[in-house]
């Protein structure tokens, strides 16, 4: 199912397409959506007010690429660094999910959408928790687009979790270490299932992965923007994606 979910371009009759982006587009779409909290700063707003701006931002952008048929979106929404930040703030990044979804979950369901989460969400907040169940067992059955929010996620613990995955493999006997390449590596990551990003865009003018995807994204092509994240509309995206048309991927080959 999934490949013939990724070979395709998929269009609603239900919606009108604004516009048609001819050639190559990314199969896999990943976002760090930076800048939340210098939004709300330059407003002389509270950080708040800019992580609901950002989730506000979230749900257009998951709209808008699932009308240009994009198959898969991974959203950066909570990195494990992330618990260092003061804990007013922490509570209310982990009350946002309830509010998003509580007021989205129609709609994704509607247009087919179905939702995963990345990361260790065994040590989330027990509401939020709840939330992510719901919502898993909601959108279970959808064969549209995927949507990975990446909650309590970092790249390095993704990887020390897929090692000891397949050390468990090789302790029970099904598995021995000559058997380990890349491919049966990947397979233990939380996006074994999913083809690598082919984009990775970052907002805010920031120019690091932050522990975001470090092993799936070994040949992504990146784009930084200076456009804080509640600020990246359409027009931001649609230059992206015409930027990346444009690159000349060859995978460490010459053609």
């Amino acid at each position: 199912m999934l490949n013939r979910l990724f070979a395709r371009i998929r269009k609603r009759p239900h919606e009108k397409e604004r516009f048609s982006l001819e050639g190559n587009l990314p199969a896999h779409l990943a976002i760090i959506m930076d800048g939340n909290g210098r939004w709300a700063n330059r407003r002389g707003l509270p950080r708040f007010a800019g992580h609901h701006a950002g989730m506000k931002r979230m749900r257009q952008v998951i709209r808008d690429c699932d009308e240009l048929g994009i198959p898969c979106l991974t959203l950066y929404a909570f990195s494990t660094e992330n618990w260092k930040r003061p804990q007013d703030e922490v509570e209310y990044l982990m009350r946002l999910p309830e509010e998003f979804f509580a007021s989205e979950i129609d709609e994704l369901v509607e247009r087919g959408v179905r939702v995963r989460f990345i990361g260790d969400t065994s040590k989330l907040p027990q509401h939020t928790q709840d939330i992510v169940h719901r919502t898993l067992e909601r959108t279970k059955d959808s064969n549209g687009m995927i949507v990975n929010f990446a909650l309590n996620y970092g790249g390095r613990a993704e990887i020390v979790s897929a090692a000891k995955s397949f050390a468990r493999e090789v302790a029970a006997g099904t598995a021995t270490w000559d058997d380990l390449t890349e491919e049966r590596f990947q397979q233990h990551l939380s996006t074994g299932s999913l083809p690598d990003p082919d984009l990775v865009i970052r907002t805010s003018g920031e120019m690091r992965l932050s522990n975001f995807l470090i092993w799936q994204a070994a040949y992504a092509e990146f784009w930084f923007t200076d456009v804080l994240w509640p600020d990246f509309t359409r027009d931001v995206l649609e230059q992206a994606l015409r930027e990346f048309q444009g690159r000349k991927r060859r995978f460490g080959g010459l053609k």
